[in-house]
């Protein structure tokens, strides 16, 4: 009888710090996991899974440590495909992830996976937005920059990540060292539509024709790192998340953006035409600014055959801005 109630009380314990941990807006949960295992030495770097409440949900964080970091990234993935298969594709034989390729220039990185993305649940409403997106960058920033002394993070959005690090960006830029903006698609001059009242809820299937999409210049990928990404996005990402509210997005407002920002396009990139880009660029309140293309670049180019010079002009850019 004495060992059942040790038993029942270590249980009672357990259940206790379980909940504190559930009701404690800071609490988080990491998790290290070795998830690669090859003979490359690259591929030996240890993952971790952290869970960040936002608002009371719990956000997926994936980090990569360096032991000396010059500076610490997180990267914001695009509208279909969550952070792994983006930032941190592993295909034997390729060198295709952009968390190595920054940890090889000094810097450590984070990978958020946003609501309904990768290992991120839904939220009750099943729905995300804009306001909500940059709501969880916001908080997600905050958190990481905390386990870094107060640091300031450098955030990296790709296509439908750089508005949503925009819009983060206006609201709330205390913990945000520098921007770095890639695949930026939207027209910042047209009039944004409302939702019908009625909108429904898809939950659409996510197909290999469209994890295959954004490589587009022949040449500049290998087939099998191609048929890597599809395998590894349709086995994070097997339903599309369904947004609404995206009109939010053209509440961005440029005139607002006063921390340094790093604007990259591809050179034949069909979702980031030069007109978008130069009205963002030229309506940014910072002065630190940079406008780089990619040449022989696409929508994916830092996974293709530009990826070093993509690497080598994001890491110089923000060299300049680390503490």
């Amino acid at each position: 009888m004495q060992q059942l109630s040790i038993i029942q009380a270590k249980l009672r314990q357990r259940i206790y710090l379980t909940f504190l941990c559930l009701v404690c807006a800071s609490c988080v949960a990491s998790i290290d996991t070795v998830v690669y295992d090859s003979d490359d030495a690259k591929s030996r770097v240890t993952l971790k899974k952290h869970s960040v409440l936002s608002d009371g949900h719990p956000i997926a964080l994936w980090e990569k440590t360096h032991n000396e970091p010059k500076g610490i990234i997180l990267f914001v993935h695009g509208r279909t495909w969550s952070a792994l298969p983006d930032f941190d594709l592993q295909v034997d034989g390729e060198d295709l992830s952009l968390m190595d390729g920054m940890l090889e220039q000094g810097y450590g990185s984070y990978a958020v996976d946003l609501r309904g993305y990768g290992a991120t649940p839904r939220d009750g409403s099943q729905w995300l937005s804009p306001t909500k997106a940059a709501a969880d960058v916001i908080n997600v920033t905050r958190w990481i920059s905390q386990q870094h002394q107060n640091t300031p993070i450098h955030v990296f959005g790709w296509s439908n990540g750089s508005v949503i690090s925009l819009l983060a960006a206006q609201t709330d830029s205390s913990n945000i060292a520098s921007l770095t903006l890639f695949g930026f698609w939207l027209d910042l001059d047209h009039v944004a539509v409302k939702d019908p009242k009625d909108k429904s809820l898809e939950r659409r299937i996510n197909t290999a024709e469209a994890a295959a999409s954004d490589f587009i210049v022949p040449g500049s990928i290998s087939q099998r790192a191609i048929d890597g990404y599809v395998e590894a996005a349709l086995e994070a990402d097997p339903v599309r998340v369904d947004w609404r509210n995206e009109h939010e997005f053209y509440s961005i407002d440029p005139s607002r953006i006063d921390v340094p920002v790093l604007l990259m396009q591809g050179e034949f990139d069909p979702y980031a035409p030069t007109a978008f880009q130069a009205k963002l660029f030229s309506r940014l309140k910072t002065a630190n600014k940079s406008w780089l293309v990619v040449a022989g670049g696409d929508h994916a180019a830092f996974m293709e055959t530009p990826r070093p010079y993509f690497i080598r002009g994001f890491s110089d850019f923000i060299d300049r801005f680390n503490p």
